[in-house]
């Protein structure tokens, strides 16, 4: 009798990764090879072997601006169940009530892969204020609401995420994902998670997740500043109303 060889580490992070980027392509319908190196902290050139890999075998295909399409064998295999609601209708109006009360920009963020999708976001009216960030995918453990979804994740699920035990930073330095772990729990304990300047430079943001009645955490609502106005005792002040507008959301889901 013969024993099956064990799969490696690499082929398992390898399988993990397509998989990620065949739900995102089925999610979202459009990735570019930054997005896809983004979300599975990967370099461009491996996540272009990967998209390439799924192009080949017609699980993608390129548009004329070489981003990657969902492709034909994609599209037959079975879609299971849609949401029953589109959380960025529904949580618009909050979210816009939120932005006028306290002065600046507000999001609703989902988790997709390790990446964190910006479903939808309200500008503020300030002259200084944070633009809107609606439908980037931006690394998950570099934003406040990313963070918050990222900490309500059992370990299994989160070391799946990181296959490589490491995250990549803005400033192109790398990050343990025991130091990550850290964080996280934190972030669990407060029921809050902020970002100083960790996504992009001059913007701070704090991220509280949306809880359903059931106990599934389905966003999070962000308040993002300029950092030039924005303390971390000020963001920090600014979570009891986030939370509020996360506790309406949540009411309305069924």
């Amino acid at each position: 009798m013969t024993t099956a060889a064990m799969p490696s580490h690499e082929s398992v992070s390898s399988a993990e990764n397509v998989l990620t980027l065949l739900i995102a392509l089925r999610e979202h319908g459009r990735l570019r090879v930054a997005d896809a190196a983004e979300l599975l902290s990967v370099t461009p050139p491996t996540a272009h072997r990967l998209l390439s890999t799924l192009k080949r075998h017609e699980f993608a295909e390129q548009d004329r601006k070489r981003a990657y399409l969902p492709g034909p064998r994609l599209a037959q295999l079975p879609s299971g169940a849609e949401p029953p609601h589109d959380l960025g209708v529904l949580a618009h109006p909050y979210l816009a009530a939120l932005s006028r009360k306290v002065g600046n920009t507000t999001f609703l963020v989902t988790l997709q892969g390790n990446g964190c999708r910006f479903i939808d976001g309200v500008e503020s009216d300030r002259a200084l204020r944070v633009g809107s960030r609606v439908g980037l995918l931006l690394p998950a453990h570099t934003t406040s609401g990313g963070k918050a979804l990222l900490a309500q994740l059992p370990d299994t699920e989160l070391v799946a995420l990181y296959p490589n035990r490491h995250v990549r930073l803005r400033d192109g330095s790398t990050r343990d994902l025991v130091s990550l772990r850290r964080e996280l729990g934190a972030v669990r304990r407060a029921g809050y998670a902020l970002s100083l300047e960790e996504n992009e430079q001059r913007v701070n943001a704090v991220g509280v997740p949306v809880t359903t009645r059931s106990g599934k955490v389905v966003a999070a609502v962000v308040v993002a500043c300029p950092a030039v106005t924005s303390s971390r005792r000020h963001l920090v002040d600014l979570v009891p109303d986030a939370r509020a507008t996360a506790i309406a959301i949540a009411d309305n889901l069924a």
